[in-house]
C-alpha cells in the first residue's frame, strides 16, 4: 500500500482495524499471555463463522 492509500488515523481506518486494534489493546490492558490470546481469538473466530453461515 503506498503512503497516499494509509489512513491518515485510526478514525479513517477500517472497521476491522479498528476493532482489532482495540481487541489487541484490551488483550494487553489485562496481561493476557499470547497463547491463551490466540486460543480465545480462534473460538472467537470460529463461532463468528458459524453464525455467518447460518445467516447466509
Amino acid at each position: 500500500m503506498s503512503k497516499e492509500n494509509q489512513p491518515k488515523s485510526l478514525t479513517d481506518a477500517p472497521k476491522s482495524v479498528q476493532l482489532a486494534v482495540d481487541l489487541i489493546q484490551l488483550l494487553e490492558e489485562n496481561n493476557i499471555d499470547t497463547e491463551t490470546a490466540i486460543a480465545a481469538l480462534q473460538i472467537t473466530l470460529e463461532d463468528f463463522k458459524r453464525k455467518q453461515q447460518t445467516t447466509d
